[in-house]
């Protein structure tokens, strides 16, 4: 095997604060959705990798949790030590904001950012809420003067304005090396990861306003019987009976929406017809519990 590679690939780290778009970015980027996305803060909890490979180019996007000062709970612990973890042994960080909204929050997340080691490019999202592209220029100048960006992308993730230019961007970054994926594979994560997400997006999407984000899904059953049909069984863990309530609805109401959009999500997903059984169970304090956490895959240091 050659030691000089005619071919790069090099991993890509998404950060920021909450709710910047990171997910959205990630599923438009790849153009298949493998990481859910609300309106509401904090939906990401942990990595999810996502595989674009273009010619001789293979990009490993690490999408992360948001980043935030508060850490009230061992979930908090958490996701912030997921996406700090994410910006070790990375060739290229994308640093993404709101347009218009820096934040003590963005300026915090920047601090973090001077020790690492690799290209930082700032991309700014929501470009989309500005009808003349000339109005960005003054923020673009404001932007330039906070640190030495490797660029700076007005983009936008829910409109696919200028995607293409960032991930130009991204390929001329890479490192010469093979491919860490086969082509074809676009993430890390497996189906049982996706549907307990796409259960979690379903709640976090109808109930945001009404029920924090201390809900968890976990899988007690995945399999596929003779006929194709893929069954799953789920469980959603939530802190108190007053939320389970609310997440059953009256006469179960809610609970079969939440199934019903999960289902559908899931057999575009997975291509095939699925089963899906949900029951919502009271853990409660699991939201600080270390070892809880671990059981659903969230690591957090004692």
């Amino acid at each position: 095997m050659s030691d000089n590679p005619d071919t790069r690939c090099g991993l890509v780290a998404l950060v920021g604060r909450p709710n910047v778009g990171k997910s959205t970015l990630l599923n438009f980027i790849l153009e298949q959705k493998i990481s859910i996305t609300s309106r509401k803060p904090q939906t990401t909890r942990q990595q999810v990798l996502g595989v674009k490979t273009v010619d001789k180019d293979q990009m490993i996007f690490v999408d992360t949790p948001g980043l935030h000062r508060n850490e009230p709970r061992a979930i908090n612990k958490a996701m912030n030590k997921s996406a700090t973890a994410a910006m070790v042994d990375v060739d290229l960080v994308l640093f993404l904001i709101d347009r218009g909204k820096w934040t003590e929050e963005d300026s915090w997340v920047l601090e973090k950012l001077l020790s690492v080691k690799v290209p930082v490019a700032l991309v700014v999202n929501k470009m989309d809420l500005f009808d003349d592209p000339n109005a960005l220029l003054p923020e673009m100048s404001e932007l330039q003067t906070r640190h030495d960006f490797a660029g700076i992308f007005p983009i936008s993730a829910l409109r696919q304005k200028n995607l293409d230019l960032l991930e130009t961007f991204v390929r001329e970054q890479l490192p010469c090396g093979y491919h860490l994926f086969p082509e074809g594979q676009i993430t890390n994560r497996t189906e049982r990861f996706l549907a307990a997400e796409l259960i979690r997006e379903k709640i976090i999407r109808q109930l945001g306003d009404e029920l924090p984000h201390t809900t968890a899904t976990e899988l007690e059953a995945f399999h596929t019987d003779d006929r194709g049909v893929l069954h799953i069984n789920a469980i959603i863990f939530v802190e108190r009976d007053g939320r389970k309530r609310i997440v059953i609805g009256t006469g179960g109401s809610r609970l079969r929406s939440i199934g019903s959009e999960a289902r559908r999500d899931m057999e575009k997903a997975f291509d095939c017809k699925v089963m899906l059984k949900l029951w919502v169970k009271v853990k409660s304090g699991w939201s600080d519990d270390i070892r809880a956490l671990r059981s659903l895959g969230l690591e957090v240091e004692s």
